[in-house]
């Protein structure tokens, strides 16, 4: 009992370094191995990676909206609308202003919407799922309308559409990225696969990403080594004990849901200004409902959000740099994978899990064997699929926080 309470109390001060840090590099010596292997050498490239993490950004600034948002007890499933709210202010501030004040536009409009989502939880106690699910479709009809009326008479703009928009800049550090790019043509196992992370980081590194990182950074620290942090974070666990002590729970709740609105907001001005090159209706594509998962599969925590974030991004990326090729050798990865976590399991005492991950293992194991390609169709749900499984996998080991979701008053006893 006190040892699991310890391992409580130090999942509680955030993700454990040496542990995703293994995870990572584990995953990443599995996945060079696969290349050599494989001869996919697509699935560790520069260009591959580059895209992965553009198509992570937006999704990891959503599911840390909704970590902020959750940590204080409050359900925030109109990520979506939110993200939407800031698609389309970026689109309109962007092009009137420029992408300094787009991008803080972008961070209004999507505040705006963890406001309406605040005042009705928080404030009104409203059922955390309707209220957002309210929003999500608030959102997506005002900003087709207010599409139409801003942008149809402007020079390249349309009905659904704004004009092009400024680029946000971009980072090339040439004495790095060039030597780096030489190391991966030569195609070393690992060497040339550190080599291409490094080429990722150092060329064409627009500025809104190290934005994200650091925003994912600063809300780790912020939540578990501050006292604000420890605050807001006891509004979600045990809102009645917060309030015996002094603590305003309303106003972290409504602050944490704003920050979320915020966050998520900003991952609109992403898919706006890098991902794309301006507003488009309909661009979010259920990147905040993907983004809550991967908060959920992170366990609540930046780290591990950050990680299932990459996980789809890297998922949604790959069939755009060699098709079926590469996600054909990504058969031979997650049969690896599954390998790894029936070992796991099977030292934590779990035979029939282990035996389960076995059996699959070896199912995907004899799928890349005994076939050349994977269907294009299956190329484009891999992203969906994978979110489902890991999810799945991931269902064991979650604790959400104590009160999330939970409709709270002031003097209620719990």
């Amino acid at each position: 009992m006190r040892s699991r309470r310890r391992r409580e109390q130090r999942h509680d001060r955030g993700a454990l370094p040496l542990q995703v840090l293994a995870f990572i590099a584990g995953g990443f010596v599995l996945l060079s191995a696969v290349r050599v292997i494989s001869g996919a050498d697509e699935i560790t490239s520069s260009g591959t990676l580059a895209v992965t993490l553009t198509a992570t950004m937006p999704i990891a600034l959503a599911g840390l909206g909704g970590l902020w948002a959750e940590r204080a007890g409050v359900v925030n499933i109109g990520l979506e609308g939110m993200m939407i709210m800031g698609t389309l202010g970026a689109g309109y501030v962007t092009y009137h202003h420029g992408v300094l004040a787009g991008v803080l536009g972008a961070i209004a409009f999507g505040m705006i919407g963890g406001a309406l989502h605040a005042l009705a939880t928080v404030i009104f106690g409203v059922d955390h799922i309707v209220s957002g699910v309210a929003i999500n479709i608030i959102a997506a009809g005002i900003a087709g309308f207010l599409a139409e009326a801003w942008f149809t008479d402007l020079p390249g703009g349309g009905p659904t559409q704004s004009p092009s928009l400024a680029d946000p800049g971009k980072i090339n550090l040439s004495f790095l990225s060039e030597p780096a790019s030489n190391l991966e043509d030569k195609h070393w196992f690992l060497v040339s696969d550190l080599a291409s992370v490094v080429e990722m980081f150092t060329k064409n590194l627009s500025v809104l990403t190290l934005l994200g990182l650091a925003l994912i950074v600063g809300s780790f620290f912020l939540l578990w080594r501050t006292r604000f942090g420890l605050r807001l974070r006891s509004c979600g666990e045990a809102p009645e004990a917060a309030e015996s002590v002094g603590i305003n729970v309303y106003r972290y709740k409504f602050t944490a849901v704003m920050i979320s609105g915020g966050l998520a907001g900003l991952g609109g001005a992403y898919l706006a200004l890098v991902s794309t090159s301006g507003f488009q209706v309909g661009q979010t594509q259920g990147r905040g409902y993907i983004g809550l998962a991967a908060m959920i599969f992170g366990n609540w925590r930046p780290t591990g959000m950050f990680m299932g974030s990459g996980l789809f991004g890297y998922t949604q990326a790959l069939p755009f740099r060699d098709g079926t090729h590469s996600v054909h050798a990504l058969l031979l990865v997650v049969a690896g994978l599954l390998v790894a976590v029936a070992v796991i399991q099977w030292l934590k005492g779990s035979r029939r899990n282990a035996i389960i991950s076995v059996v699959l293992g070896a199912v995907f194991l004899t799928w890349y064997l005994t076939t050349d390609i994977v269907p294009a169709d299956f190329t484009k749900m891999a992203p969906y699929v994978t979110t489902m499984l890991v999810l799945a996998f991931a269902a064991q080991r979650l604790r959400m926080p104590a009160a999330d979701g939970r409709i709270y008053r002031k003097g209620s006893s719990g």
